[in-house]
């Protein structure tokens, strides 16, 4: 049961545009005043303004250091007299940096940490990475190759499978582009689009346009893996998950029914996800 009146329960709340609308939804259902960080101006917009809702948009720590800035926001928050109640990580699975800062600086200050855990869907017919050194065992030459694992990975990826012919898709963020260029990537093999939601349809399109042979897509759970799993199924593909990095080991971490209910929050009395967030689950990274 929670000691602190109704109206100072304050939250902090590190997202994206996966789970995040939601849990901040119900959060301010329930009379939460909340924090939200996010990565990007795009993901912002799954956020509707609402009372008690701040939102900060961007990275955290610009300067290099996460875990510093996390503790001076902490300890802000604190000498305001507006100490948060919890911290809630939901960032990307794959985020394990941002991860890793949150959850040491919430244990330095003895600040509550909860940190959303997506389900892990068994491999099926897809086959695990354990690392993108992998590669190397695992394509042949001449094998068409979509990457679909984010802008910041892919040099690692491009390196480690020399023989194989790259394709990418990639959020159309000028950043990813570039990087998506600097990894050596053709112009004319990269797809900077938005994910196309439940439906697959661009993805399915580049599939076939492309005559793609293997798909690489990040084992995270959410629709990004569930839009290549069908793709691939439907179009007979080979699909490499790479497995998610180790979770950082502090804070409690639990899947979004136990979570609501550990914040005081039945599951069955949360609202639906935006609109929004329903057809665009790209998460933060």
């Amino acid at each position: 049961m929670h000691t602190t009146p109704l109206h100072q329960r304050r939250l902090w709340l590190i997202a994206g545009t996966g789970e995040g609308p939601l849990l901040a939804a119900a959060l301010l259902a329930a009379g939460w005043r909340l924090r939200v960080s996010v990565v990007t101006a795009a993901a912002a917009r799954a956020y509707p303004a609402a009372p008690g809702l701040e939102l900060a948009v961007g990275a955290i720590g610009v300067d290099g250091d996460p875990e510093t800035a996390v503790r001076e926001l902490l300890a802000a928050a604190r000498q305001a007299g507006e100490p948060f109640t919890w911290v809630v990580d939901s960032s990307h699975p794959f985020a394990s940096r941002i991860s890793a800062a949150v959850a040491t600086a919430c244990r330095a200050a003895g600040q509550p940490l909860l940190r959303l855990s997506r389900p892990q869907e068994p491999l099926g017919a897809a086959e695990a990475l354990r690392s993108l050194e992998e590669l190397a065992e695992r394509i042949r030459p001449g094998e068409r190759l979509l990457l679909a694992i984010g802008a910041r990975h892919l040099a690692t990826a491009v390196a480690h499978s020399p023989g194989a012919l790259h394709h990418c898709r990639l959020l159309p963020r000028p950043g990813a582009l570039r990087q998506g260029l600097a990894a050596g990537l053709a112009a004319e093999r990269i797809a900077p689009l938005q994910p196309s939601g439940e439906d697959a349809a661009l993805e399915a399109a580049l599939c076939r346009r492309w005559r793609i042979d293997t798909v690489l897509c990040r084992r995270a759970g959410g629709p990004p893996e569930r839009l290549w799993r069908r793709i691939s199924g439907a179009q007979g593909l080979r699909l490499l998950l790479l497995e998610r990095p180790e979770e950082p080991g502090s804070g409690e971490s639990l899947p979004l029914p136990r979570l609501l209910e550990r914040l005081g929050i039945s599951p069955g009395a949360a609202p639906p996800a935006p609109a929004a967030t329903r057809a665009n689950g790209a998460p933060a990274g």
